[in-house]
């Protein structure tokens, strides 16, 4: 690429750092109103330009498809991926009760949309896309990796504490009713429970678990990974013996705080950033 050209597209992508924009600027079609709960968005974190990497991640914040931790699992992740040469997009999606399946997956393949479209604008690779959840997040993370269409395929997929069950004794009971109600039909409960749709087509996917994790079992990571294990899934799992759920980078906590230096680790094994950071 050109000199002036590349100059340029950094230019253009360090006026969109930490910007905020609607991912539907004329409203979804499926909105229940016009307040914020109806607007879904997309925060932008771009690296700096010495360490762009060429790579981004959509990052999916928990709190159960009823809340979202956009700080500790927003915000604090996306900063930290920026450290990496990575540019990060945090996504703010739809919730229940408000909001019901499929409003939560239409977002975050909008998102993938959005960013794919836009990839040479932000200085990435239009297959180097791919998408972070952490807990209800890493369901919806989960389910981006498991249902999608050409455009929407995110190109790799990291899974922090997920929900990823809704049919097994592991599933977290407020997801499954934020997303689906109270009486969801039963095939689409086994749609959206995760472990039961990996396929070869599934992108390569890391995940991190806790085994003191009584929130959300880590027998859902485990269920996932024989899933991609299964279909020969380009995957990697690690699950610390302490550690509470919705611990986000886990900075203070000794042990468990390691969990993102595995994650730059995989970032590089699968050349996802440059070798040097």
């Amino acid at each position: 690429m050109p000199v002036l050209k590349w100059t340029l597209l950094l230019a253009a992508a360090a006026l969109a750092q930490d910007k905020t924009e609607l991912l539907y600027p004329n409203g979804a079609v499926d909105a229940r109103g016009d307040t914020d709960a109806d607007k879904p968005s997309l925060t932008h974190y771009l690296p700096s330009r010495d360490k762009a990497a060429g790579t981004a991640v959509i990052v999916c914040p928990g709190g159960g498809y009823g809340a979202l931790a956009m700080d500790h699992e927003g915000r604090q992740v996306a900063e930290w991926l920026n450290g990496q040469g990575i540019a990060a997009f945090v996504l703010k999606y739809r919730l229940g009760p408000r909001y019901r399946h499929p409003s939560m997956i239409n977002d975050a393949h909008q998102a993938i949309r959005m960013v794919r479209r836009r990839a040479e604008t932000f200085g990435v690779a239009p297959d180097r896309i791919g998408i972070l959840g952490f807990s209800a997040g890493g369901h919806l993370a989960a389910t981006a990796a498991t249902h999608f269409e050409a455009e929407t395929r995110p190109d790799f997929a990291i899974l922090a504490y997920p929900v990823i069950s809704f049919t097994t004794d592991y599933v977290h009971k407020g997801s499954r009713r934020n997303l689906l109600g109270d009486n969801p039909d039963p095939a689409l409960v086994e749609n959206l429970s995760n472990e039961l749709q990996v396929t070869a087509r599934t992108p390569p996917v890391f995940l991190f678990h806790t085994n003191e994790d009584t929130g959300v079992p880590p027998e859902n990571s485990i269920l996932f990974y024989l899933a991609l294990r299964k279909a020969k899934v380009p995957a990697e799992m690690h699950i610390f013996e302490p550690g509470r759920h919705g611990v986000g980078l886990a900075q203070q906590l000794p042990a468990l705080n390691q969990w993102p230096a595995l994650l730059a680790a995989w970032f590089k094994t699968r050349g996802l950033v440059k070798a040097a950071q």
